[in-house]
């Protein structure tokens, strides 16, 4: 996907402060028609041009797929975060126009699962909401189990509890509730997928739990996004551009380009897709890789790179871009 191409206008019909960190906001098309079709498990990119820079933030669709009338997202306020959902929160209001990338669906349900069982935490709970409205008119089994800090932060979980009832299990952590994930897991009838999205620790632990009860990888689903770190300020050359460019503290590396006015892919922007990644020409120093594609021995090789999430730290950089 390129940075400044295949982007869909939509005007902020509603925002609903639904836990004292998320807003839920709601998205329509200026002209009333109904927006591109998605399934569960979708993600758009808000584009978000602020004082000399553009936001590209990630965030799940949880509104029904069955309803185009609009899309709805939610976005956690994030103080110490690069500005995304601080422009979201401070900036946009009711009536504010916004363009978005068309939905993408990286982390979908498995249609030929006979038994779902969807696992969040915290704001990972946004993208098991419309699996859960892509399953509900369909035969096939599902649960819900989500874990989060109390019930003033659990909204979502408490919506999907009142229409699914015994379906839904919710774990306050303030009461010092976990899932027991090895309980959830294991006797699982043959046939059944996983659906895991939340905090890192939440979600190694579903999958390391469901490794050791037998459960093959084809059926263990997961959706780990990371935010951009910051880091020291850089200079990198693109080389196919003949431009350099450079990286502030404050900006990823993909934003950088970007901003330089250079098209490059994207899906994800957190490191877990695989769409940007890009081949390291000349380099004299160290890249500091936080993605969660590359293979131990790409980053070791230092060849490669994901340009949305990593960044370097050297005298010298040299891309294939």
């Amino acid at each position: 996907m390129k940075a400044h191409a295949e982007t869909i206008p939509v005007v902020v019909t509603g925002i609903e402060p639904v836990t004292p960190l998320i807003k839920l906001f709601t998205l329509r098309s200026p002209d009333g028609s109904d927006l591109p079709a998605f399934s569960g498990g979708c993600h758009i990119v808000v584009v978000m041009p602020c004082e000399g820079r553009t936001y590209r933030n990630p965030y799940s669709l949880l509104s029904s797929p069955w309803d185009l009338s609009r899309y709805q997202s939610a976005a956690r306020r994030h103080e110490n975060g690069r500005g995304g959902s601080l422009y979201l929160h401070d900036r946009v209001q009711v009536g504010s126009h916004l363009r978005i990338a068309h939905p993408i669906n990286l982390f979908p349900l498995a249609k030929v699962a006979r038994k779902h069982i969807l696992i969040g935490g915290g704001v990972g709970i946004t993208p098991l909401m419309a699996m859960v409205e892509d399953l509900k008119p369909g035969h096939v089994p599902f649960e819900v189990h989500y874990s989060v800090r109390d019930p003033e932060h659990a909204y979502f979980g408490l919506c999907l509890q009142r229409q699914l009832q015994e379906r839904v299990t919710l774990y306050f952590s303030s009461r010092g509730e976990r899932i027991d994930f090895a309980r959830v897991l294991t006797g699982q009838p043959l046939g059944t997928h996983v659906y895991v999205c939340g905090p890192a620790g939440l979600l190694e632990g579903a999958v390391r739990a469901a490794q050791t009860a037998g459960w093959t990888d084809s059926h263990i689903h997961f959706e780990k996004f990371s935010t951009p770190p910051g880091g020291a300020p850089f200079d990198v050359y693109l080389a196919a551009s003949a431009i350099s460019v450079h990286v502030p503290s404050g900006m990823s590396l993909l934003e950088a380009i970007e901003a330089a006015g250079v098209d490059a892919p994207y899906l994800c922007r957190g490191g877990a897709c695989g769409e940007c990644e890009t081949e390291v020409l000349e380099l004299d120093g160290e890249l500091l890789h936080h993605d969660h594609w590359l293979s131990p021995e790409d980053k070791a090789s230092g060849k490669k790179i994901m340009p949305c999430i990593s960044r370097a730290s050297c005298t010298r950089l040299v891309l294939n871009r």
